[in-house]
This record gives C-alpha cells, structure tokens and sequence, in this order.
C-alpha cells in the first residue's frame, strides 16, 4: 500500500554521514579520497557544477577555496555497527544487523549537523557510538585529533566530559529524587569539582544560562513545565563545558508552543559558547531550523547530504524528496509535490540488493536492483543515486594531504 515515510522513531536506529562536502569548501586543494593521490586535478574538477554554495571564492581553473586554519574539531570515519540477531541463547548463527554501515562525517565548531531519516535507520545507534555507550565494528571516531579507539581510561573519561546529550524525554531522564542543584552539580562532582561554595556558583549561573529563576536551585523536577525540565537537562549538559552536544530529539515531548523557545535557546547557547551539535530529530522544520548541514540517512547509509536549506528546499535523493514532502511545508502558500513511496523500510538483517531503496523508489531502474550507487558530488550536494551523475567519493577514507 502507498504511504508516506514514518517521521516517528522508536529509538532504536541512527545514521551516517560523508565529509568530503565539507572538505570541498575547507581545503585549498579539491580532496577526492577515492584518487590514488586523494587530490582530484584540475582537468576534472573543472568540468563540477560550480555554485554559490561551494565556491567561496572566485577562481578560473576549478574549484579552490582558503585553506583550513584548524582540523575539523569532530571526525566519524567509515563507522559501522553491526549486532548479532540471535533467535535463541544457543544460536550463534542469526544474521548480522549492520545498524550503522559506513558513516563518515564532520563536525566544526559552532556548527550544526541535522540528521533525519525514518525509524530503524540508525540514528540511536550512531548517538551512542558517538556518545561512547557502544563500540564500534568498524572505522573511526576522532575528537580534536585523537582517535577515540586510542584513548586510556583518563582521556576517555575527559572525552566524556567534552561531548555531552540532551535527550528526548526531560520526565525520564532526570532524577525525580533530586533536587535541581543536586542534578546540575553532579557531573561538576563527578569531574572533580570539591568546593561547595564553587559548585553552587556554578550551578546558580547554569540557571541564568539556560533562562530559570534561581528559586530553581531548591526545587525538585515535578515542580516544572516540560519546558523548563528540558532546560534543566541543557544546564546539567553545560555544566561541564562540552564541545560537542548530541541532541536526540530534545523538543519532541514538548508542546508545540514550548518547542519554539527551546530551540532559540539552542542557537542562542551555541553562538554563546561555540558548541558543535549533532541535531537528530523527526521535526523536519526543526531539523533545517537549527543545522548548517542536513544528512538524509535510510537503512544505516547516508543517501543525500548538503546545506541546510538546500537538501530542505529542494531534496534530490527520492527518498529525501518524499521525506521532505511528508512535512508540513515550510511556507503553505507555496506548491509542493508530493511524492509517495509504497512499502515499508526492509529490514537491516535483510536488506535488499543493490541500491536499498529501490523497493520503495518511484524511479527504480534496472540498474538500481544490482548495484548500489556510489555516493559523490552532485552539483551542489552528495548523493548516492543512480539518477543523478556524480564524481564518486569514498566515504570510507580519511581526509589526509590537508595543507
């Protein structure tokens, strides 16, 4: 039956992402990873759609922009996660879920990646990668140019206390037997905080941070709004000073007048502070509300990943289209096509040949049923697509000869 793609998650997916349309617009030479020198020569970058969107600067042979002042201050390379599913204590030979199959991504200082997708596309499971709660199959996790993989048990603890969550439901995820002060101050007391007078201080200018009175400080979770617990839950993030926040669906148990604020909020902290978010959500106008850059996840895959409001506005994947499509538009008095897609996301145990949304894509080639698509630039975007021509780019590699 035709439906349109599920916006709820269940909590138990998460996603991926490629880099090298960062690195387009970051390094003074073209990266292309997949070359046997990962430098793609003038001859071929000329013949790129040039756009306002990666050309920084005018030139007249290809594509060049300034060279990086610094690294990226978060880099996921080649990630995968893959889960026995076991029928039994004694099975040992289910099928392998690959909950996350090769996520590459960037993340810089004060910036936003959004990722969006259905539910059981690997969302969940690339936070927790990322937040540290599950080891990764495969590839790499590196903050601030340290592998994570690499780190003894003191530099895994300060990773830790550098990239922090703000997660989805502040009724569950804070303490309704403690008071605020107790549940703010926690991580401080934990990272080695001793005095009383320094913690209280601390905790006191956290609630200003994050807009509650200070009457606050002596009160227990019950006593708030939805809103002001989400707030509490951003102050217990803060208190530690993190580079990196993951958000995981942080308005969608808000009422919808509530989800306004807590998102200026958000941005109002990050130009504060100059955090990087990794923004996971099914509130596709939050998404491109709060993210410099949008990545379109299906099946544990990365399909389509650009700016922000370019991949909102105008989605080139078909499955980014009907994503996009199924979202209240961003102006109603605009037209919008509505694409519809028939059948349900496969199972990532099973997931079809090819390319994995040929099953469900109004555009299904031959060619879409053997081979999947491999993911590189298209025009103003990646995508991974056999509709769209593109200069292929190994997600998989990392990004080196940066000068």
């Amino acid at each position: 039956t035709a439906s349109r793609p599920s916006t709820h998650d269940s909590g138990s997916g998460w996603f991926a992402i490629p880099f090298l349309y960062d690195s387009c617009i970051r390094y003074s030479t073209p990266v292309y990873p997949g070359a046997p020198d990962r430098l793609l020569g003038a001859s071929m970058i000329r013949h790129l759609p040039i756009t306002a969107a990666m050309t920084p600067v005018q030139h007249s042979a290809g594509l060049r922009v300034p060279a990086p002042k610094t690294l990226p201050l978060f880099t996921v390379t080649g990630l995968v996660k893959e889960f026995a599913a076991r029928r039994g204590m004694f099975d040992r030979d289910g099928p392998v879920i690959r909950a996350v199959d090769g996520v590459s991504f960037t993340i810089d200082a004060g910036r936003t990646l959004g990722i969006v997708g259905e539910s059981g596309c690997g969302k969940s499971t690339l936070a927790k990668l990322v937040l540290g709660l599950e080891e990764p199959t495969r590839g790499s996790i590196s903050f601030e140019g340290n592998e994570l993989a690499t780190l003894d048990r003191a530099e895994r603890r300060q990773y830790r206390s550098r990239v922090q969550a703000v997660l989805q439901n502040p009724y569950s995820s804070l303490n309704p037997r403690q008071r605020v002060k107790s549940i703010i101050s926690e991580p401080l007391i934990v990272n080695g905080w001793k005095r009383r007078s320094d913690i209280d201080n601390r905790v006191r200018s956290l609630l200003d941070l994050v807009g509650l009175p200070q009457r606050a400080f002596d009160q227990f979770p019950h006593e708030f709004s939805g809103g002001q617990r989400q707030r509490i839950a951003i102050a217990r993030a803060l208190a530690i000073e993190p580079k990196v926040v993951v958000l995981d669906e942080p308005v969608s148990a808000l009422d919808v007048s509530i989800r306004a604020q807590i998102l200026n909020l958000l941005s109002d902290l990050q130009q504060e502070l100059g955090m990087a978010y990794l923004f996971i959500a099914h509130d596709l106008a939050a998404v491109a509300h709060m993210s410099h850059t949008i990545a379109v996840m299906y099946l544990g895959r990365i399909v389509e990943y650009g700016d922000a409001d370019l991949v909102a506005q105008a989605p080139s994947h078909p499955y980014a289209q009907a994503l996009f499509s199924a979202a209240l538009p961003f102006d109603p008095g605009s037209p919008q096509d509505e694409v519809i897609i028939e059948g349900e996301v496969a199972s990532a145990a099973h997931p079809p040949p090819g390319c994995h949304f040929h099953p469900r894509c109004p555009y299904v080639m031959p060619i879409c049923r053997e081979q999947y698509p491999p993911f590189g630039l298209s025009a103003d975007r990646l995508v991974a697509c056999h509709l769209r021509p593109v200069i292929p780019i190994a997600v998989a590699d990392t990004i080196t000869n940066v000068q």
